[in-house]
């Protein structure tokens, strides 16, 4: 079966790997994209030979789709994700799912209602280590979970070169719902609901640093998540120089401590009473639907009785937006 997929916005920067990745399963066809800046529906064309909307709700009417991909900024993605399940279509929504806790629960009711499958696509669901570090966790392989750290970092968007339409609405506090916190703490909030559950309490600070004059929003923030018996970090930097400290997942247990290294490669090493600074733990092999966004996506629309991973379960992405919303209004 060939599935036709509409792309609803261009404007997030991620939407042009996932698409590469989409064409490279050779299970579907991207039939037409909708989104707001010309210059983005210029290339679009361009590079697949398909109509460009600048309507989204004309892409919708117009075309036979089976399922959309829905890349625009976190604000508008609520209302298009909403109207994509109302018309039945299942929805592949780039992370961190909404600009709002309340979006993403108006997000979630929308596809439970409509009965349409819904995936919010976390990019470092896709390194095979920190998936198995998850596994590992929840088996009890390093005992009672007590703290769970991800720190995700970088020099800023414009220094990383987004484009200057991803720029425009992450630099927006509307249209992102923060700056750097929404941003970036989202990836440890989605973790944190992963290996805990939803926490009592959030704790939140974001900081502009100054270094970054025409930034009006935060460039850094952390947020402390509260357990009854446990703890969460979540940090989030858009002024970090080099990458030494980037991406890092640190799990912390009664009897072991993992310690997972990003992007794909990446080792996993584990920590033991017995080994105290740790061994690298072997990564297995994963069924093929989990080495992308899109073969995953494929596989659950093939698939009804497949269940989404859980870092990219929309219940887990709802909740996590919560933790970002509580941990906004706290540092506010």
């Amino acid at each position: 079966m060939t599935h036709r997929i509409g792309v609803l916005g261009l404007h997030h920067d991620h939407v042009w790997g996932n698409l590469e990745e989409l064409q490279r399963t050779g299970k579907a066809e991207i039939v037409a994209a909708a989104d707001e800046y010309a210059t983005l529906r210029e290339k679009f064309s361009s590079e697949y030979g398909a109509p460009a909307y600048e309507s989204y709700s004309e892409l919708l009417e117009k075309e036979d789709l089976t399922a959309v991909y829905v890349f625009g900024s976190n604000q508008l993605s609520e209302d298009l994700t909403v109207m994509a399940c109302e018309r039945g279509l299942p929805c592949l929504v780039e992370k961190p799912m909404a600009s709002t806790g309340a979006g993403a629960e108006r997000m979630l009711e929308a596809a439970q209602k409509n009965d349409v499958p819904l995936m919010i696509n976390w990019p470092f669901a896709w390194w095979p280590q920190l998936r198995h570090a998850i596994e590992l966790a929840q088996s009890g392989a390093i005992g009672k979970i007590w703290q769970v750290k991800y720190r995700a970092a970088h020099q800023g968007p414009v220094e990383l070169g987004c484009s200057e339409e991803f720029c425009e609405w992450l630099y927006d506090e509307e249209r992102n719902g923060a700056g750097a916190l929404m941003d970036y703490c989202c990836y440890g909030a989605v973790l944190a609901r992963v290996l805990l559950g939803q926490p009592e309490k959030v704790h939140g600070m974001k900081l502009r640093t100054g270094l970054k004059p025409d930034l009006s929003l935060e460039d850094n923030a952390i947020l402390i998540l509260q357990y009854a018996d446990a703890m969460a970090t979540t940090e989030a930097s858009w002024t970090q120089i080099g990458k030494l400290t980037s991406y890092g997942t640190m799990i912390y247990g009664s009897e072991g401590t993992l310690v997972v290294d990003p992007e794909h490669g990446g080792q996993l090493r584990i920590a033991t009473p017995d080994q105290e600074y740790g061994t690298e733990v072997e990564i297995p092999e994963f069924p093929d639907h989990l080495e992308t966004a899109s073969t995953h996506f494929i596989a659950l629309l093939e698939n009804p009785d497949l269940e989404v991973h859980p870092l990219c379960c929309p219940a887990n992405g709802r909740d996590a937006q919560q933790i970002l919303q509580e941990g906004l209004d706290a540092a506010r």
